[in-house]
């Protein structure tokens, strides 16, 4: 009698994983593609009507007054989230998903410059939380939920289920792999990427057209390319929070966007910038393939830095790719390595710096460019990680105190 009570307890108990897996799954792949769909769809509006860049002040200080009336518990975005999960308290309010889509949505739309990931982050980690009650999870699941969440949403919104799994782990800082969340992760991952390609939603597709045999010449060249891309993740931390701190002096918030707005503004103004207006996918692709000009990399940190730094809503990672291609890209003047090649590694090299995730960058760059960039990457991605220290694109108090379960030792030695 013990044995079939202790059997139906373990059936019930997988069943319910199962249905939880599968419902935030589906529920961040169909999160996903609604927003890549929208977001496409704005960015071709806007690229036939340049005129909606005028209109971004006003944008702004609409995305403010609705965040400073109807969404001040969710304005801390993804640090909210991580808050959860290192100190569970309060159901994240479900009123995050619809403010930050549309806040998102509205930001592209009006040219700000920002990216996807926070978004399609914080769409799946609030959808997930919703099951905490019904499902009578205690703390500890609620925490692997969470981490299912953002391994769901990375994966969904850019196509790298691998990259997702390690990401919903890593991205937290933690001092050692949470094991039970493996499984979760790694199911929520290829559900939420397989359901966004089933809404026939696609990925931009990237591609190194050479790469070159391993040499000791190579390896030194990696590392040269890595700490650019660590000090890049540095100022791209930095410029931000400045901003940030600057725009907080004025005092009535939905003016914070509005003055960010005008200052993005001022900048489209100068000849050859309109790039810089949303994702900027095609100056990303265009990197891969020849030398991109200098000042690229650091027009982008500033155009994102005001935009995010005033309160405009969207992620940090696509323009870190930006900031990551353009700078590699342009170091190939300089380091006899192909364009590609230094275009692919800057591309998830300062993501790794300013996230502190180097295993799910390099995960990524396998995922999107092939196995053989894998060591040049790897080398890249360490270097930046390392070189960026705790400066970080996420404030929760441990991802400024930094416990990474395989890199966190060796770093703190040093940092």
């Amino acid at each position: 009698m013990a044995k079939t009570t202790v059997k139906a307890s373990f059936i019930a108990y997988g069943f319910k994983w199962l249905v939880l897996i599968l419902i935030v799954g589906v529920a961040a792949g169909t999160l996903s593609a609604l927003f890549l769909a929208a977001l496409n769809l704005v960015t071709i509006f806007r690229d036939n009507h340049t005129w909606m860049l005028y209109l971004l002040p006003f944008a702004g200080l609409v995305i403010g007054f609705v965040y400073h009336h109807k969404g001040k518990e969710v304005e801390r975005g993804n640090n909210i989230i991580f808050d959860t999960v290192h100190n569970p308290a309060a159901i994240i309010p479900f009123k995050m998903v619809p403010l930050v889509l549309t806040g998102t949505v509205v930001t592209h739309l009006f040219g700000g410059s920002a990216g996807r990931e926070g978004t399609a982050l914080q769409m799946a980690a609030a959808t997930a939380d919703q099951l905490h009650k019904p499902f009578k999870l205690n703390a500890a699941e609620r925490t692997i939920l969470l981490i299912a969440g953002l391994s769901a949403g990375f994966a969904s919104v850019f196509g790298t289920p691998l990259a997702g799994i390690v990401f919903g782990i890593e991205v937290l800082l933690l001092g050692k792999i949470p094991v039970k969340a493996i499984l979760p992760a790694i199911a929520t991952a290829f559900i939420g990427a397989y359901v966004t390609e089933l809404w026939g939603v696609g990925h931009t597709h990237y591609s190194i057209a050479l790469i070159l045999p391993l040499t000791f010449r190579g390896i030194a060249y990696s590392v040269i390319a890595g700490l650019a891309f660590g000090l890049a993740a540095i100022a791209f931390v930095k410029l931000t929070e400045g901003f940030s701190h600057g725009f907080k002096k004025i005092s009535y918030p939905p003016l914070r966007p509005f003055a960010g707005g005008v200052l993005v503004l001022l900048l489209f103004l100068l000849p050859g910038t309109y790039k810089f207006a949303g994702l900027g996918i095609p100056a990303i692709l265009d990197s891969f393939n020849t030398a991109s000009q200098g000042s690229d990399f650091a027009l982008k940190i500033l155009f994102t830095a005001i935009t995010l730094g005033s309160g405009f809503k969207g992620g940090e990672v696509t323009p870190l790719f930006f900031i990551g291609a353009t700078l590699g890209s342009a170091l190939s003047v300089f380091l006899p390595l192909p364009v590609g090649l230094l275009a692919g590694m800057g591309f998830v090299a300062v993501f790794a710096g300013a996230a502190k995730t180097p295993l799910a960058c390099c995960l990524m760059a396998m995922e999107l460019f092939g196995l053989s960039c894998g060591i040049y990457v790897a080398i890249a991605c360490t270097v930046s990680f390392f070189i960026s220290g705790r400066h970080s694109i996420y404030n929760a108090p441990e991802n400024k105190t930094p416990r990474h379960f395989l890199f966190g030792k060796i770093r703190n030695l040093f940092f």
